[in-house]
C-alpha cells in the first residue's frame, strides 16, 4: 500500500515526537505529503464552574509557544525530506485530526499513545482511542518503550 497524504497529530510529547518521525519515514519512502495536524486545546473543566476568565495575554503565549514548536517539528521533517504542510486548529484533538483527515482525503493518520489504562485512562481518555473511533482512514498508534 502507498501512501499520498499522511496526517500526524502532534501534541509536542515525546510520544507525539516518536509519531512525528514515523510518520515522516513514511512521508520520505512513500513521497507522500505529511501534514502535521496540532489541536490547540485549553481544557478549562477546573476554572469554568467559578467563572475565571483565562487572560488574553496566556492564551496568545500559549498559542505563539504551540505555533513555535510546530514550526521546530516541521522543520526537522523537512530537513528529512519529507514534503510538510501544517493544520493548527482549535478544536478537541480527536475531532480535529479526523476531521483534517477527510478534508484532505488522507489514506493514513499516525498517533503517539501514552498507552495509559485503568485510572489514568479513565481520567485522562486518549485521543488516539477517539481518533481510531472516528476516523475516515487507517491509523498507526506508535508506543514508546516505558521507562524502567
Amino acid at each position: 500500500m502507498t501512501f499520498e497524504n499522511i496526517v500526524v497529530a502532534v501534541d509536542f510529547s515525546d510520544h507525539s515526537k516518536a509519531a512525528a518521525a514515523a510518520a515522516a519515514e513514511l512521508a520520505k519512502q512513500n513521497g507522500a505529503t505529511l501534514h502535521f495536524v496540532h489541536a490547540f486545546e485549553i481544557v478549562t473543566p477546573l476554572v469554568s464552574p467559578y467563572q475565571v476568565a483565562i487572560p488574553d495575554l496566556y492564551l496568545r503565549e500559549s498559542r505563539d509557544s504551540a505555533k513555535k514548536q510546530l514550526d521546530a517539528m516541521v522543520e526537522t521533517a523537512r530537513a528529512a525530506g519529507a514534503k510538510v504542510e501544517t493544520h493548527f486548529t482549535e478544536a478537541p484533538a480527536a475531532h480535529a485530526i479526523t476531521r483534517i483527515a477527510e478534508d484532505i482525503g488522507a489514506d493514513l493518520i499516525v498517533v503517539g499513545t501514552r498507552g495509559n489504562t485503568g485510572l489514568k485512562h479513565l481520567v485522562l481518555g486518549s485521543v488516539a482511542e477517539r481518533t481510531l473511533r472516528l476516523a475516515p482512514c487507517s491509523v498507526l498508534t506508535i508506543k514508546m518503550p516505558e521507562d524502567d
